[in-house]
């Protein structure tokens, strides 16, 4: 029944692109977070050396 309703109704419709809007963005921001680390680190071993 909870699937019908996630599935079928206005709400359970927004709940899910709700859900994955917030997995989109998570993604988003672990990626963007990685990249910069790298980026650091690259920029931190060639003051060092």
């Amino acid at each position: 029944m909870a699937w019908n309703e996630l599935f079928t109704t206005d709400i359970g419709l927004l709940s899910l692109f709700t859900i994955g809007f917030v997995f989109v963005i998570g993604g988003y921001i672990y990626r963007f977070a990685v990249r910069n680390m790298a980026e650091d680190a690259k920029r931190a071993e060639g003051k060092q050396g």
